[in-house]
């Protein structure tokens, strides 16, 4: 369409001739309000600039030992002084569900170690076969780190970190499978032993 005629039918309509794409050939134009236009523009560059807060999660164990513990909440501040949310899991395997409230002991132990760098959004929360726990962290001014000193931030790779859970979580996931197939075996054994004693 000609400028002129997409002009004089901007005019018919009331509306303006705003062009949304000027290095294509022909050029694309639109007939629309222009300041609404120029609002939603805006609104849309702001959405995508605004900086989204990531999850990070750090998975715990009933029998932790000291050391993995340390390591484990070296982490969390990690994350956390970088501003991301936190999720905290403590999972139960096999016997240890018996056993449920020394693992909400061992996350108000972790909310008290970590209650320097962050807030808890979330208390310790029995669900299922896990703790669940989320935390969010203090402005970068009222941190005060326990687990890493300040001056060793630039050995921290977060990669390697989310690398080795993902491991653990496969490994966790291979013993589960492990764990429910020597059930199943065991379950059957035990039926063919009362199947034979039968006369």
């Amino acid at each position: 369409m000609q400028t002129r005629d997409a002009l004089g039918k901007a005019k018919a309509l009331g509306l303006d001739l705003v062009e949304v794409a000027p290095n294509v050939r022909p050029p694309v134009c639109r007939i629309v309000d222009y300041g609404k236009w120029k609002y939603e523009q805006k609104k849309q560059k702001k959405e995508n600039t605004r900086t989204r807060t990531k999850e990070k999660e750090v998975k715990f164990r009933v029998r932790i030992e000291a050391h993995d513990y340390e390591i484990k909440l070296r982490r969390a501040e990690d994350f956390l002084s970088q501003g991301n949310k936190l999720r905290l899991q403590l999972q139960f395997r096999g016997r240890e569900n018996a056993f449920k409230q020394l693992g909400v002991e061992l996350m108000q132990r972790v909310k008290k170690d970590l209650s320097s760098m962050a807030n808890c959004d979330l208390e310790p929360k029995l669900s299922g076969r896990s703790v669940l726990m989320m935390m969010s962290p203090l402005p970068a001014e009222q941190q005060v780190r326990k687990w890493r000193l300040e001056e060793h931030d630039d050995d921290i790779d977060l990669d390697a970190h989310e690398a080795a859970e993902a491991a653990e979580a496969e490994a966790e996931k291979e013993l589960d499978v492990a764990e429910e197939s020597e059930a199943a075996a065991a379950e059957a054994e035990e039926e063919a032993t009362e199947g034979s004693d039968k006369p």
